[in-house]
């Protein structure tokens, strides 16, 4: 009789024990598909944004509106999407009484330990923005439709604007691009006699967060020459960063079956579009086919 009861009772505590991991199971299963469930869908403007590699964040919801932060080449930018998810509007946010509580919701993202805001969004002197109107494709040759694909690309420029452009995939770890860029950094880049357009690339989850950090900062020609410099805390690796403008570049030179960075284009003084893989021999053949002023 004994052993009969002491049989009841292990039996029962087993029995209670999977029934508990199964109520713990489930109640963790809900709460993880409420937190997923918890961050809205993206209007597809917005959604743009992220996929040219701005940096996003969701602010909450507040007064029945979902409320999001982009941030581009330093620019912060603030969504509010109305009820139904067919009407955004951008800037401030403001309460009754005139209190703005865009600042509320930026403090409250900051306590929640995000830094991207005072990482990415700095003051900076205002720049022109490069027209890139789309371009029908149907009579262009195939080296007018690459020149094209890079134009519009996602990439920074190191140098002077106005002088003559090469476009070039860089990876951020890459010790060729490296050696490319400091090949040109004295006596070209530094002088304003050529404006290197950086497409920032990575084969690594570590150099593609650094792509993408170089292409959301707001001074990117400073931050690269820092890291050239040996600098371990001018490009962050930050795991969290969006990725989807580094993967963009990294589609371009998939499409065009590029497989090494440096790999630079460029439309030469005749008006030709030419292709440089790897690290130029004659960089004062290249200078003088991009026609730079001597």
């Amino acid at each position: 009789m004994i052993m009969a009861r002491l049989f009841l009772a292990l039996s029962l505590l087993a029995f209670l024990a999977v029934s508990f991991s199964a109520v713990s199971w489930t109640a963790s299963s809900a709460l993880a598909q409420q937190q997923q469930e918890a961050l809205p869908a993206l209007p597809a403007p917005i959604q743009n944004l992220v996929n040219e590699g701005a940096q996003i964040r969701f602010l909450g919801r507040d007064h029945g509106l979902e409320s999001w932060l982009t941030i581009k080449n330093g620019q912060e930018q603030y969504f509010y999407v109305l009820p139904g998810g067919d009407v955004f509007v951008m800037g401030m946010l403001f309460d009754k009484t005139g209190k703005l509580l865009t600042v509320e919701q930026v403090r409250r993202l900051r306590a929640q330990g995000d830094d991207m805001l005072d990482r990415l969004a700095e003051d900076f002197p205002a720049s022109e923005v490069d027209s890139r109107e789309t371009q029908a494709f149907e009579f262009q040759s195939p080296s007018e439709r690459l020149y094209h694909d890079v134009e519009n690309s996602n990439w920074v420029a190191i140098g002077e604007t106005g002088a003559p452009i090469l476009y070039s995939f860089i990876d951020p770890q890459c010790p060729h691009c490296h050696a490319f860029m400091n090949d040109l950094r004295q006596g070209f880049l530094e002088n304003g006699r050529i404006q290197v357009r950086m497409i920032p690339v990575g084969f690594r989850e570590e150099t593609r967060a650094q792509a993408a950090f170089l292409i959301a900062t707001p001074n990117p020609q400073e931050r690269w020459l820092r890291h050239m410099d040996g600098d371990p805390d001018a490009l962050p690796a930050r795991s969290e960063i969006n990725q989807q403008g580094v993967q963009r570049n990294l589609g371009i030179m998939q499409s065009w079956k590029f497989d090494a960075t440096p790999m630079s284009v460029y439309r030469a003084k005749d008006g030709t579009v030419k292709i440089v893989r790897g690290r130029p021999k004659d960089i004062q053949a290249l200078i003088a086919d991009l026609g730079v002023r001597s």
